[in-house]
């Protein structure tokens, strides 16, 4: 990792414009180093201690200087890009940036917007980019994408444990997507316009993001936050 995270690459996605600079990618290249230190300090297993450090550290800083757009005052999609992408509201969770940091707060606004005011949200369901703006090379109509539509939720909720209009804002996502699972409560790869399965379906990202959501949800507001 430390020899190849300045690469480009096909993203998350695997959107069919070309390789990029995606931010997510180097934001789990991050991940992986991150990690990978972590456990071998904690374990006492023998690394190159100095070159990973190195290695986190300026993977973060290019994060941080060429993934933050002033204009869209959000991460974007990929460097020298002004295309949100839900994928960078893991940040939080991957723990590449504390919940309520101003940047990560104001990534979570921007995508948290309806698509006619430039977001990703259209019915309190979460698109994972703009198709419109994206070169995905993919025929048909693109549906919000479930999986971010829980991103969004876990987002809101760790930023909400200090803000108690966040954390509302979680509960009434939560509550409106689950008005979309079938009646065995299983969710497809996206939800379509018309509130429609389309893609993969069941598909286990969605309810792994579910799972995730529900929890930390619950426990927030458990504590009364």
């Amino acid at each position: 990792m430390c020899d190849n995270w300045k690469r480009v690459d096909e993203g998350i996605w695997e959107v069919r414009g070309g390789q990029q600079h995606f931010v997510y990618s180097k934001v789990m290249c991050w991940v992986a180093v991150n990690r990978a230190m972590r456990l071998a300090e904690s374990r006492g297993f023998p690394h190159p201690r100095e070159k990973w450090r190195e290695a986190q550290d300026s993977i973060y800083k290019e994060i941080m200087e060429r993934g933050w757009s002033e204009d869209r005052q959000a991460f974007v999609q990929a460097y020298d890009s002004d295309l949100l992408d839900a994928s960078n509201l893991t940040m939080s969770f991957l723990f590449f940036l504390s919940p309520t940091d101003p940047k990560m707060l104001k990534t979570i606004d921007a995508i948290d917007r309806p698509t006619i005011e430039g977001g990703l949200v259209s019915n309190g369901l979460v698109y994972r980019y703009d198709p419109l703006k994206t070169a995905d090379g993919l025929a048909g109509e693109e549906g919000a994408f479930t999986m971010c539509t829980f991103c969004l939720i876990e987002a809101l909720t760790r930023a909400g444990r200090t803000d108690k209009r966040r954390l509302e804002r979680a509960r009434l996502v939560f509550e409106q997507v689950l008005g979309y699972a079938n009646h065995l409560g299983l969710y497809a790869e996206e939800i379509g316009a018309r509130g429609q399965a389309q893609g993969n379906f069941p598909q286990a990202f969605a309810h792994l993001g579910l799972i995730s959501a529900a929890y930390n949800l619950d426990k927030a507001l458990g504590k009364g936050a």
